[in-house]
């Protein structure tokens, strides 16, 4: 479920201005008429890779709780109750007022957190009301024109945060179900079918890396035409472009993507633009191919490209470019996969595909590779094999006693596949030491041999049958 902002501020602030650049449509009522806004109002906003529901409200201001404006105040409360992250709009032309002072004290009490936005900040004016606005206790106040569309990158930098947070919840809620539905064996997820690929559905594919790496090329050469811009200048592609094709009868969805330079290089709202869409696709994705350049592999920002799909539980592999160039390539693949395991261990074994987009050579070895993935990363492993390897592995290493105490650990079970996750069942589960979990992951991932795909690998306490009977 999409996260919920609330836009509050005293009347005449912007509110509504801000509502409808953010759902896109001139929803609200805009005017320069103090309370125009009266009822809440909800829409689904975008900003960047970023859906949520924005909600507009009816400008803070004190009054008797029977009248006309106090019933309006209730409504902003409600909302600001209901929201996951509440936006304070001040005026930066009129500086901070006694009724921003009085809203922000009464926001700083809220559990609800608070962002604060200078608005009609357009073309640096204001500069003095937004500094003022310090003074709020809010924290740093983002400047931004509502009416103009300006600052809205620094927004979505503020909002990000809370979206990761959300959906991280929800991810971790997911788990919770789909461990229950283990407990329950209610037969939704069924470990023992063998899996068999949906051929009706497209297979979704990322490929995504630094700029200039010959993404953009290597599109072009698997879909055998001149579909995408290329060229020798960095940072050609700008937008997430998604390309239906058929690869040997099957479906595919091909994503080219803009180049990933390291944070502190994105300073153009455009380009933070460009790699949250990169980041969307990553999301939408099955299996996310990581482009690297053959004479300079392994930069600090393909690791956390790859440590972003690793989290994101999207299947992978290293598609090196520019073989061409490279004169003894035994030694450097030899080079490439031992920098791999050391660089990468959370997903050892991962596929590396060589190849040179430009001269097609090698090109006929990505898509096997890429199903090939696709296939391990819905890989089902039945209940019984599982446990009789847990035995065995249990055996040879048994887990740590913690605080003197020995942990027992009882069975495990796949509660779910895509990534492959795995629930293990212990009467201590929560003082499992991180090496020992560790330790597993890797004994599942070499024994049942799913190198290249992220193990989600969580560990459960068992209930007590009898804790609820007095």
């Amino acid at each position: 479920m999409p996260f919920k902002v609330a836009i509050v501020g005293r009347p005449n602030v912007g509110k509504s201005t801000l509502f409808n650049r953010l759902v896109g449509k001139k929803l609200a009522l805009v005017d320069d008429t103090p309370g125009v806004t009266r009822d809440r109002r909800e829409g689904e906003a975008h900003l960047g890779d970023l859906t949520f529901t924005v909600v507009d409200t009816a400008g803070l201001e004190e009054a008797s709780t029977e009248s006309l404006e106090g019933r309006m105040r209730r409504q902003t409360d409600a909302a600001i109750a209901e929201a996951d992250v509440c936006l304070l709009l001040m005026d930066a032309r009129a500086g901070v007022t006694p009724l921003d002072k009085r809203f922000a004290q009464i926001l700083r009490k809220s559990p609800t957190p608070v962002v604060l936005v200078a608005n009609k900040c357009e073309g640096g004016a204001g500069e003095s009301g937004r500094m003022e606005a310090f003074e709020l206790g809010l924290g740093a106040p983002i400047p931004l024109s509502a009416e103009h569309g300006e600052g809205l990158s620094a927004l979505y930098q503020s909002l990000q945060p809370y979206a990761d947070r959300i959906e991280e919840e929800e991810r971790e809620q997911a788990v919770e179900d789909a461990l229950d539905e283990a407990e329950g064996a209610d037969g939704r997820f069924d470990p023992e079918a063998p899996y068999e690929p949906d051929l009706e559905a497209p297979l979704r594919i990322a490929v995504v890396g630094r700029p200039n790496v010959g993404k953009s090329t290597l599109v072009n050469y698997l879909l055998g035409e001149d579909r995408m811009l290329t060229g020798p200048e960095a940072g050609i592609t700008r937008d997430a472009i998604g390309i239906e094709w058929t690869w040997r009868g099957r479906r595919v969805k091909l994503w080219d993507t803009a180049g990933m330079r390291r944070r502190a290089r994105v300073t153009q709202k455009l380009e933070k633009l460009s790699v949250a869409d990169t980041l969307r696709a990553i999301r939408f994705a099955e299996v996310v191919a990581i482009t690297l350049d053959a004479s300079i592999p392994f930069e600090r920002q393909d690791l956390h490209i790859a440590d972003l799909v690793e989290q994101e539980g999207r299947g992978m592999l290293i598609v090196v470019n520019k073989w061409d160039v490279v004169e003894d390539t035994q030694a450097k693949l030899r080079e490439l996969k031992e920098e791999l395991e050391r660089l990468l261990p959370q997903v050892r074994g991962m596929p590396i595909v060589t190849l040179s987009a430009l001269t097609g050579r090698g090109t006929d070895k990505l898509m096997p590779a890429i199903e090939k993935v696709h296939t391990l990363w819905n890989a089902r492993i039945s209940t019984a094999k599982l446990n009789r390897w847990l035995e065995e592995a249990i055996s040879r290493h048994p887990p740590p006693a913690v605080k003197g105490r020995a942990i027992n650990i009882k069975y495990m079970a796949q509660v779910k596949s895509r990534p492959p996750t795995f629930a293990v069942f212990s009467n201590r589960a929560e003082e499992v030491p991180t090496a020992y979990r560790r330790y597993l992951v890797n004994g599942l991932r070499e024994t049942f041999d799913i190198p290249g795909v992220p193990i989600r690998l969580f560990m459960r306490a068992r209930k007590n049958p009898f804790a609820d009977k007095k």
